[in-house]
């Protein structure tokens, strides 16, 4: 029975290996679409923690299935005068403003099946742009406004991403191969794992009941074009190698797959490991993305390690042309160009580059020791729209707090919790607004500005004020604010150690040392720091934030960790190689000579796929992209390139320890 690899790239049976799955794939994608789920308005809180107690308690009320929104009239000058106000098309009570400018009120708005406000705000919108004469502007705000805008931000994102995402990795592999043709290949291959990807990823999710939001397929897309091209180009720049070793293509194929096939599985398996960990995650959807990128890159490693080089392997030598590999030629490991010359340079002075980049890696981490998280929702848009800027002007004349009240929700006697609630300083009224079911719910108006330390404050207040009392529950913006942030703290407490001991492990596994695997797991830690404490200076210095989302630590170290350790492990194993015929020494600079170059093409086009995250308007993607981007570059062209091989170079046979090359 042949092999494997043999079955792969055979004369007779590589056109079987390379269209059968591609076949498959695409009976999948026509016959089966994305999986579907009922959303829940607790997919995106902690579990357990009080405002998603009080979400679920929430559910029980009869309008459950309802949202608020708060329309906005307001004159573009001077005073609302009667007629203006008779045109708003609402049936709530207006409330004009002291300085008579102003108009709001509160709108029942229902959601849809999926529960989602943004037709019914889309059309209550609509209506007050047709009946409000001229010089009075209508707008609509409240959390029914809020989720809609959100919503829109991600209206055709799936098509934005993958059309970025596509022409980045095309341009990139353009200039990477220099060839008219041979781009084709891997991208049509990526690409097509990519689409399965999140046919199955979502399937799967929708099979075992586990939440998913919007970013998830977008994310998902990013990490399998990343993660897949960055194998492809691994695959082939060992394939054109053996190309000049070997005259048969099948047999150059079949050897660049034995060599490759170690990394790529090692490294694709750490990186499932790390994504699985976010099943621990408290965040319904959260744990959704993990298990949908694990499924993800998968799919990534299947088609490079056994679509690609089935592939590859039907054409002739001219998929490369013009720079077509002849046998005989120098290998890329025996040449002399820019890497080869790197590491002559990092061999004359290892302890100089050793020193010289860890200084530069803690001055960039800095940063981290001024870190603060916990984005307000008019933060999270790059773009304001519409919902943000109309809280905006109503806090002009209106309580800061009207349009986004905190609730309380109790199953005990409503009138002595209004007391209570009321009582507590920096609240400014609270009334009763539904009722059923043993439940009761109070909408508390707070003076503080949504967003303020004096409204967080006082939601801790309020909720000390009702402790002890049984089910009773403060939500809001504010209140889910403070419990992402508790849960999101919880989650980086528990994770992060968790994927720094599975990379170990999977080094060890690999290597078989415990200095390297050591050293190595260090580089990646200290990149993240660096590159985390460098974007937290261009997000406040530059870009002008006040802070991270609370997810964009996690995520970021995440992504940078287990990816990170692609090229660690693409590096390694080929200095371990190489190190076997030359020597602790030659075998890294050799090592570096020849995979100086796909890691370098690697890392920027990684970085670039996760920089096209902000395609989106959505602050938390455009943080994690850039954190992941500029760690990705600091990862490829100092760490991997420079410090990890002076390492090696100092340490020698030590860097082995306890086995030998």
């Amino acid at each position: 029975m042949p092999s494997p690899v043999r079955l792969i790239t055979g004369r007779r049976t590589a056109w079987l290996v390379a269209l059968l799955p591609l076949l498959l794939a695409g009976v999948v994608l026509g016959l089966v679409g994305e999986g579907e789920r009922d959303r829940s308005p607790l997919d995106s809180l902690p579990t357990g923690l009080d405002s998603t107690l009080g979400t679920a308690l929430q559910e029980r009320l009869p309008a459950a299935d309802s949202s608020v929104a708060i329309v906005l009239v307001t004159a573009d000058e001077g005073r609302l005068d009667q007629a203006a106000l008779d045109a708003v098309p609402v049936e709530s009570e207006l409330t004009v403003s002291d300085d008579g400018t102003a108009a709001i009120a509160v709108v029942p708005v229902e959601t849809d099946d999926g529960g989602n406000t943004s037709d019914a705000v889309a059309d209550l919108r609509a209506s007050l742009d047709e009946a409000l004469p001229d010089g009075v502007t209508g707008q609509v705000t409240g959390p029914a406004a809020i989720q809609a805008d959100l919503s829109a931000v991600f209206e055709g994102a799936d098509l934005r991403l993958l059309m970025a995402t596509a022409l980045i990795v095309a341009l990139l592999l353009v200039v990477t191969y220099r060839s008219p043709v041979l781009w084709i290949v891997p991208l049509a291959v990526v690409g097509i794992a990519d689409r399965l990807a999140a046919v199955v990823a979502t399937q799967v999710l929708a099979a075992v009941d586990v939440a998913w939001d919007e970013s998830t397929v977008g994310i998902l897309s990013v990490l399998v074009f990343g993660a897949g091209t960055n194998y492809s180009l691994l695959l082939i720049s060992r394939y054109r190698d053996e190309l000049r070793r070997h005259g048969p293509r099948h047999l150059a194929m079949a050897e660049a797959l034995r060599r490759t096939a170690e990394p790529v599985l090692a490294s694709g398996t750490t990186v499932v490991l790390g994504l699985l960990t976010l099943l621990l995650s408290l965040t319904p959807t959260t744990r959704g993305l993990g298990l949908a990128c694990a499924v993800g890159v998968v799919v990534a490693v299947f088609f490079a390690l056994v679509v690609l080089p089935a592939t590859l392997v039907l054409f002739g030598r001219w998929v490369f042309w013009p720079r077509v590999p002849r046998e005989g030629e120098p290998a890329l490991v025996d040449g002399n160009g820019i890497w080869h010359r790197v590491g002559q340079r990092v061999a004359g002075r290892p302890g100089t580059f050793v020193t010289g980049s860890v200084l530069l890696l803690a001055v960039l981490a800095l940063g981290v020791f001024r870190i603060d998280t916990g984005l307000d929702r008019s933060e999270q848009f790059l773009d304001e729209p519409e919902a943000i800027s109309a809280a905006a002007r109503a806090a002009e004349s209106f309580p800061a707090g009207l349009t986004d009240p905190a609730q309380v929700v109790t199953t005990e006697d409503p009138a002595s919790v209004q007391e209570r609630v009321a009582a507590v300083e920096g609240v400014q009224s609270v009334r009763p607004s539904a009722e059923g079911d043993g439940v009761s719910q109070l909408d508390v108006v707070l003076t503080g500005a949504s967003g303020s330390d004096e409204a967080r404050d006082t939601v801790d207040r309020i909720r000390d004020a009702v402790d002890g009392l049984d089910d009773t529950h403060v939500l809001g913006a504010e209140a889910e604010g403070i419990d992402e942030k508790e849960g999101a703290a919880r989650d980086r407490l528990l994770i992060l150690p968790l994927i720094l001991v599975l990379v170990l492990g999977a080094l060890l596994l690999l290597l078989r040392s415990i200095v390297a695997a050591g050293l190595l797991v260090l580089t990646v830690l200290a990149t993240y720091l660096a590159s985390l404490g460098l974007s937290w200076w261009l997000f406040t210095g530059i870009l002008g934030f006040e802070a991270l989302d609370t997810s964009t630590p996690l995520f970021a170290f995440l992504f940078l960790v287990a990816l990170g350790v692609d090229y660690n492990i693409f590096l390694v194993t080929r200095a371990r190689e190489e190190g076997r015929e030359h020597g602790s020494r030659d075998g890294m600079l050799r090592a570096l000579t020849a995979t100086g170059g796909v890691i370098t093409s690697a890392g920027i086009l990684l970085a670039a796929v996760f920089a096209v995250l902000g395609v989106l308007p959505l602050v938390v993607l455009a943080q994690i992209g850039t954190v992941i981007c500029l760690g990705v570059l600091l990862d490829t062209l100092l760490v991997r390139t420079v410090l990890v091989p002076a390492l090696a170079i100092r340490l020698g046979d030590r860097f082995w320890w306890p086995r030998r090359v």
